[in-house]
């Protein structure tokens, strides 16, 4: 399961959706890199493979970060995730 997490202006929380295969996150990744590079679309609706119910609707305008990682990947080696975890070490 590959997580892609979305972290807005002004906001500690960080919104997240998985996905199953790899490819498909790499994906979902570029496409919001893309959205935020052109503007286009304003409003971009991402939903969850894991949580099938679980849909966020995000205004392009706001979102300063995202990022991409496979789940468990850092937490079940005792590390922190994100690039957090690069300014700790």
């Amino acid at each position: 399961m590959y997580t892609v997490e979305v972290t807005l202006r002004g906001t500690p929380l960080t919104l997240a959706v998985q996905r199953k295969e790899l490819e498909d996150a790499k994906t979902l990744y570029r496409s919001i890199l893309n959205a935020v590079q052109t503007g286009t679309p304003k409003l971009l609706e991402l939903t969850c493979e894991k949580e099938t119910e679980k849909q966020i609707g995000l205004l392009i305008t706001e979102v300063s970060a995202v990022q991409m990682a496979e789940k468990g990947g850092g937490a079940a080696a005792g590390r922190m995730t994100g690039f957090g975890a690069l300014l700790s070490s």
